[in-house]
């Protein structure tokens, strides 16, 4: 009677066990095809960029100077200069189609951004990297064009450990928000690209090579060609505090 009981209590746990759904891991990172790019950052110098302080995050010093932007340990590391003052550093060269791809390894607390087609005005579709508290990665803003587009699929909570999934029908998250903390490894260099094609631009973003957003846009809202920027934004205190980009490369998609 006691095996029979057994086996009967088996029998019943099985179903139960398949309700239980299987825990997702992290998405894998594609393998991309790295032929065709070159440096952006040639590791010791800032070469090939420019300091705008024309933006709206330079109007602490009435757009005298464009925030701090210097090269260190093989990085370009940005803060800004006196509180609230931020700004842009921006490549000389224009881009029409492009995939952009850097490192990160930024300090939680500063607002950055990666600027593609962009003004030395800070006009541009920015992939963001608001790395704080309420922010996002790598969802596309329009910045200096009314805030359009404006999409994103999740948000930082108060640690960086955590995120709130955001309802995006289009793109949804790929990164669940309990599998956030294997995905992303705060103090490490994490990579970030972005791809933008045609006008109005489809926009593409990766986080760690996952996708993790593809946005279609319907109107013309800048110009064909513009430059490859990173930002350290106005406001707040933000000069003891760093943004860090290297191995950034570009690779032209635009057609001969």
């Amino acid at each position: 009677m006691r095996s029979a009981a057994l086996a009967l209590t088996s029998l019943l746990l099985v179903p139960l066990v398949a309700l239980i759904p299987a825990r997702a891991e992290p998405p894998k990172p594609e393998k991309f095809d790295e032929t065709g790019f070159v440096p952006l950052f040639d590791g010791k110098t800032l070469n090939g960029w420019k300091v705008s302080a024309k933006t709206g995050h330079s109007g602490t010093t009435k757009n005298k100077s464009g925030g701090k932007w210097v090269v260190e340990n093989g990085a370009i590391v940005g803060s800004q200069d006196v509180p609230g003052n931020g700004g842009i550093v921006i490549t000389e060269k224009e881009y029409g189609d492009f995939e952009v791809a850097l490192e990160m390894n930024n300090d939680y607390g500063p607002d950055s951004g990666l600027f593609l087609r962009s003004t030395d005005t800070g006009k541009c579709y920015q992939a963001m990297i608001d790395y704080h508290s309420n922010g996002n990665l790598m969802g596309i803003y329009g910045e200096g064009i009314g805030g359009k587009p404006h999409v994103l699929n999740f948000n930082f909570k108060k640690e960086v450990t955590d995120i709130e999934v955001k309802e995006y029908k289009p793109f949804p998250s790929p990164v669940s928000a309990e599998d956030w903390a294997k995905f992303w490894k705060h103090g490490e260099w994490n990579e970030v690209r972005a791809r933008v094609e045609g006008n109005p631009p489809k926009i593409t973003t990766w986080i760690k090579g996952v996708k993790f957003m593809e946005f279609q846009d319907t109107e013309k809202r800048l110009a064909d060609k513009g430059g490859i920027a990173l930002q350290v934004h106005g406001g707040g205190d933000y000069t003891k505090q760093f943004v860090r980009y290297r191995n950034i490369r570009v690779k032209d998609l635009s057609k001969k």
